[in-house]
């Protein structure tokens, strides 16, 4: 189901050092005006330096994050920092925690979703769910 959100109607909030759209989902405790049938997350997050994020994720969603700016830290506040244009795949737990420790904003986005649990099949650029809906389309 398409729906239509111009830019200037996206929920936003500001928290602690943290700005974030939420254009999917929930976060900072501000809900997304978009509803979608199956449950998922799009969430546009900029960290001011100093600043710490935890978000939840549902252990049984799948889940990236994608740095568009900045560097930062996920997972653990001693792991590697991470740097703009660099996908990172979580696993399953109890969510995203991320650590602006440089001096200049960090942004990213975090997509996350429900598994539709359904076959795909895929003939060039057409998936559906089965050979024969590909076969007739």
């Amino acid at each position: 189901m398409y729906q239509e959100v111009p830019s200037k109607d996206i929920t936003e909030a500001t928290k602690d050092g943290i700005k974030v759209r939420v254009i999917v989902g929930e976060a900072l405790g501000t809900k997304s005006a978009i509803y979608t049938l199956t449950p998922t997350m799009h969430l546009d997050f900029t960290l001011e330096p100093g600043a710490h994020l935890r978000q939840p994720i549902p252990g049984s969603w799948n889940a990236f994050v994608y740095v568009l700016e900045g560097e930062g830290i996920f997972g653990r506040s001693k792991s590697s920092s991470v740097n703009a244009q660099h996908l990172l795949l979580l696993g399953p737990g109890d969510g995203l925690e991320a650590w602006n420790k440089s001096s200049k904003l960090l942004r990213l986005i975090l997509v996350g979703g429900e598994p539709l649990c359904e076959l795909l099949v895929q003939f060039g650029s057409f998936v559906m769910n089965t050979q024969e809906e590909i076969d007739t389309f």
